[in-house]
Parts: C-alpha cells; structure tokens; sequence
C-alpha cells in the first residue's frame, strides 16, 4: 500500500548512484506515522539489484540491534556476535546496502554499529533529525501531497478512483492532516464499513477510537496505530518536557514562539526551554523553522496531544497565563503586528466557555483589537467591565479604564451611540477624580472626540478636539504618542467640516514626526500616510495620494495581511485615486476584490464594508454601469438609515450619490427629491460653504436645468461660482464647470449677453479634469447650443471635450 513520494525516491537514486569514495550514508527522518520506512522499502525494491546485498537491522533498542546483527553473522556462518557481523561488512568492498530502521532512541549510540569503513550503503529511518549528522544526504518525511494521499485512500479502502469517490476522499485526507498512517487506517476503516461519504461523520465523533485502533485485516506488519506510535515516544519523555509539549498543544499548532515562555519566566521560574524542545523535536512530535524561528506540530500529534492531558484545567489555566503575560510585555507601538501573529493562539485557547483573570481578558482583548476582530474585542471587554464593577465597583479607576475598552469596541464596531454614553460618564467621572490632565482623562477625551465626529456631532468633536490637543501638548509634549493621536483625530473633523488645508497641515506634522520616531515602515507612520492621501484626494492632489496609497498597501499586505480591515481600507483609498487618475480596470479590480474580503472579514452591515460598496457604486455609475451603481447606492442607503440615522454625514453622501446616480441614468423626477433633500442637510449641518454642500448644489442645480427649471439652476450656479471663486480660486477645475452651466443656463434663458459674457479661460483644465460633474455640464451646454440655434458651436464642444467614463471622489 504505498504510492508517492516520487520526489524523494528520485533523490535517493540520485545519491546512491554517484561514483565516491566514501561510504554512502542516507537519512529519512520525520514523525512516527509518516511513512519513513515504507519510502526506504520501496526504494529498495526498485533498487536492489545495484546492490550486493541488502541487510535490515531493527535499530529501536539495544537489544534488537544485537538480535539482529547476531542473526546476521550466524546465517552467513561469520561467527555469533553482533561485532561478527559489523567487522564483516567492513571487511566486504562490495556494494552492500545496510538499512537501519527505526534508529528513535535519543540516547543510543549509533556510531558504534556503522560499519567504520569507506565503502557500503547505509539508510537510517528515525524520528530524531539529530541524526542528519550522520549523513551524506538527508530528507525529512513530510506530510503526502493531496493527490497522492487521495490515491492511497482509495487504494486501501478498495475503492474505485472515479470522481464522486475522488471529492469525498480529498475532504477525509485533508481532514487528516495528509498522514500516511492515519490515512491507511481510515481506508481499512472505510473498506470494512463501506461507506466513504460518512467517515468523517463517523470520524468527528471517534477520532481517538479510529486512530488508536489496529485493523483486523492489515496491509503490513506494522505493528503500531497513529495513536500508539506517539505514545511510544511521549513515554520517554521526561516530566518537565511531556508538560511542555501538552502546553503548547493547547495553542494553535503553528507559529509557536520561544517569545512566549521567555516573557512568561519573568514572572515564574525559567524554563529549561533548549534542553526540553531538543528532547521534544528528537522524536520529531515538535518541529523548527529556523527561517521562522518558530516550533510548529502536526495537526494529528496537536490534536492527539490534547486528548492525553489528565489535568486539563491546571494546564488550560497555565497557558492561558503563560500566553496573557506575553501579552502584556508586548510595546503598545508593536500590538498590531504581534497581534497577527498571536491571534491564532489566543482563538485556540479561547474556544469554549474559558475562565480567565479579568487582566488576562484585556490582554486578549488587546490582541484581537490589532487583528481587527472587533466583535470579540466587545465581548471580551464586557465581560471584564462587569467583573470589575462586580468586585470594585463603578467608580473605581479600574473599572472606568474596563469602560473605556469596551466603549472603544463599540466605536469600532460603529454602535456609536453606545460608545458616547460610556464615555460621556467616564470623562465626567476622570474629572472628578483623576482631574482634566491625567493622561487617562486625554484618553478619554480622544475618544469622545472620535465619537463625536462619528455620529456627525462636528462642532462638539472640533470644541474638545482641540482641547484635548493642547492639553497633550501641554503634558506629554508634542512628540508623545498621546499628542500625534490627538491630532490625529483632529485633523478628521477638519477634514468632515472642509477645512481641508488646516486638516493637511496637521496631517503632514504627524507623518513627519511618526517618521522621525518609528521609521517609515511602521503601522503608525503607515496609518498617518493613509490619513493624509484622503485629505489629498479631497484636495485634488491624486498624483500625491496614489504614490502614498501604492506604499501603504504594499506594506501593509506584508505585515498585517490583505484581510485586515486597515488593509482593506488602504486598497479602498487606492481604488479611488485610481478611477481620479483614469486607470479604470485597476480601479474595477480593486474595488470588487475589497467589497468582497470587507463582507467576509467585516460583515455586509461594517461601516468600512459600507463605505466600500459605495465607492465600487460610485466607480460603476462612471463606467457607464449605472444600474448597477444605483442598485448597490441605494442598498447603501437603506443600510446607513438603519445604522446611523437620516442626518449623519455618510447617509447623506449615500443620498447625494443616490440623486446622482439618478441624474446619470436621465432619470431627472427622480433625482430632484433625493437632491433638494441632500441641499437642505448639508446646509444645517455642514454649512454653506462646506465643499459637500456646494457639490449637493451642483447636482441640483443639473437637475433643474434637465427638467427645464432653469430660472432655479441659474441661481443656484450664480450662488455656486462667487462661492467657488472664493473658497477654490477661478481657475480652478470646479469654479470652470460653474462657469459652463451657467452659460447653458443663460443660453436656456436668451439672456445672449450674459451668456456670451463667460467665456471659457482655460479649457485645458476642464478637459484635464476627471470629475465626472463635467460630462453632465457640457451635455447641457451642449444642448443649450443647439436650442439656441448654434448647432456649429455644439459640435465643437462636443469635440473639444471628449467626456469619458472618469474618476470619483474619496467616501471616507
């Protein structure tokens, strides 16, 4: 029953029949189960006549070495002892090939029975790869390749290889880890009931059953199950080691970092860690990758490891410790990135009620927090608020900083609503106690801030964002982590209230600094990147946000992964200045890449999913898919009311996009309700001179002119043009689209003079501009011409402004 392992019977071939000098010593080694003997067995089958002959010596005891190697000399009539036979093949200059098998034992002394000559062939199977030392080449018995495996299934169960039988056999080998032992098993299993489709049914209830048990019908004389085999080696281990191992088999089976015992034994005794992982690995039940430096398991010894520990709350208990104080030696400036590499641990420990010190659960908190898994950031942090109200009470310093965690899962989870209660009570509580400069009390303040500009309560976000700012400034100093936050947070309510250039101003002092502190690769330098591309975009300099937004994505995938809701927003951002730059296809490929890993990773309802959708719509309308641009605009929409209610900013940008869209598909009536409606909010809200009521006007002011209302569009694009005069320049891209309207809408009129009055300065701007606004304004002028009889300047603008399918601007 064997099949595979190609690769590494042709690199045996290979060394074994190399012309040398020397004596040919060959190494397979790996885990118990793997199929080390049966790959040295087959290639001696396909070998034997390069041979002499060929002698197998069992090498797993002393004693069976001598009964062997005696058996050896007396049937060759040599003599009757062990050293007999060895002086004979040191003696023998042929081709012999001695195969010693299952050389496991750590302990034994291999050397004293390899025949001391330079010539003859040798092959060592063992589970200890310390014996590499003994070879001329070596390779370690992996896991099959699936498709092997999938052939050896069905071979042993006696099944035919058609495709039905192929599907179910692929789920049962990846189910078992790709092991050849534990896949032979299972087919004499499947074989005796015949039923291939229900084995891993069968299997997730009996794993320990199926594994430990010896077929009636074998193919082989192997004598030992997949359970057995490691238990053989466990027994030999020493207390302090098998603990070790079952430790570690409560973490995830990969990834697993001496890091975590060395932070742990600053608390407790230092572990032995080099002797008992070297004792470990001699059996092969752990293994290293020194590229890594990480220790990793086989999936089936994890699993099987676990199912072993007799105490299995003191051991639960121990790592849960063992892993929560590595945790809290962790630099707050590196949680992110070591929370990728420990999220892992923390989901395999926590499976299942778990009971934990409170400190523990903020440790774990704060490691899934820098992976991004924010839900059971929420439940982690609930549950350790309500401890500590339990036993401190509700205004002990403890208990609000349990508070301030939990309120900051649900900004993240976008329950603003919920965060601003708890923080409005904690800042007012911090007062009282700690006063308005502990650091704790700014840490609130920071995130009330956020709050505020989250629910779209701007002026009581700018109000204390600017306090908290000087006060940082004035405590911690303005190079303090502390005070670059503040900024931070800052610069996003200028950037939702317009102020754009005092929200860059900010924005490239924390760059800067970040830069200066924690070098130009960390997350910190990253995230301050992204911040300032979007104030770029909102300012129109794309050819600036892109080159920031290629570096951060790029840096971001390698270490934080493309799943990562920071990731994901970066590519969101990238996305965008693409479509600004008009590199459509990029933009398309992006954009639906994002949404997609934003609904699996965040959920269809997260903001950041949202906000995703609505840039892919707004993209859509522009690439002339306008349908489908409505559909997911107005799915946005409905989504948006639910969430964060009629008035917030972002359910009206998905209301103006709506109304645009509408204007795009030439479906005016239905435009004008959404558009006067987004007018007359970014008027209370926002203001009169914010960019995003101006854009709200133009899209009404489009409107009214389709719909032959143009005494209302020229007022509007009257109004429009002083305000873009003032707060844009007049030579600027919007200030021209103005100009343009108005002069269709004085055509419209037969107001000729005034018409005639706004002629176009720079019409390379508008024909350099990607804002899609511009296509509308010029099919208006256009047909304004035409009205007015001047069919012959209609074309030339038509042919002067070759409007395509162009860019969006930025959804934060």
């Amino acid at each position: 029953m064997f099949h595979g392992r190609q690769h590494v019977l042709d690199k045996m071939q290979h060394f074994f029949s190399q012309n040398s000098r020397t004596q040919r010593v060959y190494v397979l080694y790996g885990l118990g189960g793997v199929g080390k003997t049966q790959t040295a067995l087959k290639f001696i089958e396909q070998s034997h006549s390069q041979f002499s002959s060929t002698c197998l010596i069992d090498t797993s005891t002393r004693e069976t070495i001598d009964a062997a190697f005696k058996d050896v000399a007396v049937k060759r009539r040599i003599g009757d002892t062990a050293k007999d036979a060895i002086q004979w093949f040191t003696a023998q200059k042929s081709e012999w090939l001695l195969f010693l098998d299952n050389a496991d034992e750590p302990n034994l002394d291999l050397n004293k029975f390899v025949p001391q000559c330079k010539h003859g062939n040798i092959i060592i199977t063992t589970r200890n790869p310390g014996l590499c030392v003994y070879a001329g080449a070596n390779t370690h018995v992996d896991n099959m390749e699936e498709a092997d495996a999938v052939v050896l299934l069905l071979k042993t169960a006696v099944l035919e290889d058609i495709s039905r039988n192929k599907v179910a056999a692929t789920a049962i080998v990846k189910e078992l880890a790709y092991l050849p032992l534990a896949i032979i098993q299972a087919g004499a299993f499947i074989a005796r009931s015949r039923n291939l489709e229900g084995f891993l049914t069968v299997y997730s209830t009996n794993k320990s059953r199926l594994l430990n048990e010896k077929p009636a019908q074998s193919h082989d004389n192997y004598a030992w199950t997949v359970y057995t085999t490691w238990q053989m080696s466990f027994n030999k281990l020493s207390p302090l080691a098998a603990r070790f191992l079952q430790l570690c088999s409560l973490l995830h089976h990969k990834g697993i970092s001496e890091e975590f015992f060395i932070n742990a034994s600053k608390y407790q005794h230092n572990l032995q860690f080099q002797d008992v992982t070297a004792e470990i690995m001699a059996y092969s039940l752990m293994e290293f990758d020194a590229d890594q430096a990480m220790f990793s398991m086989h999936p089936l010894v994890h699993d099987w490891c676990q199912s072993i520990i007799i105490d299995q709350e003191g051991c639960h208990s121990s790592i849960i410790g063992i892993l929560g104080m590595c945790i809290s030696c962790i630099p707050k400036a590196d949680t992110q990135l070591e929370s990728m590499r420990l999220v892992p641990h923390v989901e395999a420990l926590l499976r299942g009620e778990t009971r934990m010190f409170p400190d523990f659960k903020d440790q774990y908190a704060r490691i899934y927090y820098g992976a991004g898994h924010y839900t059971k950031v929420e439940k982690l942090s609930a549950l350790s608020l309500e401890k500590h109200r339990e036993v401190l009470g509700d205004d002990h310093h403890d208990t609000l900083r349990a508070m301030t965690k939990l309120a900051e899962a649900y900004i993240d989870l976008a329950q603003y609503e919920k965060a601003k209660t708890l923080l409005v009570r904690v800042l007012d509580k911090q007062r009282q106690i700690l006063g308005d400069d502990h650091p704790e009390t700014l840490c609130s303040m920071r995130d009330l801030t956020l709050t505020y500009k989250r629910l779209g309560q701007l002026e009581n976000a700018l109000e204390l964002g600017i306090q908290a700012l000087e006060k940082c400034k004035q405590n911690l100093g303005e190079d303090h982590p502390d005070t670059l936050t503040s900024m931070a947070h800052l610069g996003s309510v200028y950037c939702n209230l317009g102020r754009f250039e005092e929200a860059m101003k900010l924005q490239i002092i924390i760059l800067e600094k970040q830069r200066q502190i924690r070098g130009d690769d960390h997350t910190n330098t990253l995230v301050a990147m992204n911040h300032l591309s979007i104030t770029y975009c909102r300012l129109g300099k794309f050819e600036e946000a892109n080159d920031f937004l290629m570096s951060v994505v790029e840096k971001q995938m390698h270490t934080i992964g493309q799943d990562h809701p920071d990731t994901l927003i970066s590519m969101g951002n990238l996305a965008i200045t693409y479509c600004s730059l008009g590199k459509f296809a990029e933009a398309q490929e992006l954009h639906v890449s994002v949404v997609q890993k934003s609904c699996q990773t965040l959920g269809h309802d997260h903001p950041a999913t949202l906000t995703s959708m609505s840039n892919m719509a707004v993209m859509y309308n522009y690439l002339g898919q306008s349908e489908e641009a409505l559909e997911l605009h107005i799915s946005v929409l409905g989504k948006r009311r639910e969430t964060l209610g009629d008035d917030h900013v972002l359910t009206i940008r998905s209301m103006s996009y709506v109304g645009d869209t509408y204007n795009h598909l030439g479906q005016f009536q239905k435009a004008l309700k959404p558009n006067i409606l987004t007018v007359e909010k970014r008027r209370h809200i926002l203001g009169e001179e914010h960019p995003d009521t101006l854009k709200s006007m133009a899209n009404l002011a489009i409107t009214y002119g389709a719909l032959g209302k143009f005494e209302e569009a020229k007022s509007l694009q009257v109004y429009l043009l002083e305000k873009r005069k003032k707060t844009v320049g007049e030579d600027d891209p919007q200030t021209l689209r103005t100009m343009l309207h108005l002069k269709a809408m004085h055509y419209n009129l037969g107001n000729i003079e005034e018409a005639n009055k706004l002629a176009l300065p720079h019409p390379e701007k508008v024909i350099a501009d990607h804002d899609p606004e511009t296509r509308l304004v010029i099919s208006s002028l256009a047909a304004a011409y035409r009205t007015a009889g001047k069919v012959e300047e209609a074309e030339k603008l038509v042919k002067l402004f070759p409007i395509s399918n162009t860019s969006l601007k930025v959804d934060e």
